[in-house]
């Protein structure tokens, strides 16, 4: 009885780690060729001109990498030091 107990506590906690990690979210980081980097949560189709790369969640530039934050709110992108909205 006991081992259906334990393994009962193991599902419910399993499911629920589950259910939180679905949930949260996961903010890319895109970079345009000026170095400035921002957080995008979504996949947006940005203009071939634009020169956006999109890195992975959790990304992070090397010590001779020469990029700044610059996170806004909305979707867009920066471009000559101008928030362009999509």
């Amino acid at each position: 009885m006991k081992n259906h107990l334990k393994f009962a506590a193991a599902a419910a906690c399993g499911a629920g780690m589950l259910a939180l990690a679905s949930g949260s979210a996961s903010a890319a980081v895109a970079c345009n060729g000026e170095g400035q980097c921002w957080h995008v949560r979504g996949h947006y189709t940005y203009p071939a001109e634009a020169g956006i790369v999109i890195h992975p969640d959790g990304w992070k530039w090397g010590a001779t990498d020469h990029f700044v934050w610059r996170d806004h709110p909305g979707r867009g992108y920066w471009r000559n030091g101008v928030w362009i909205k999509l």
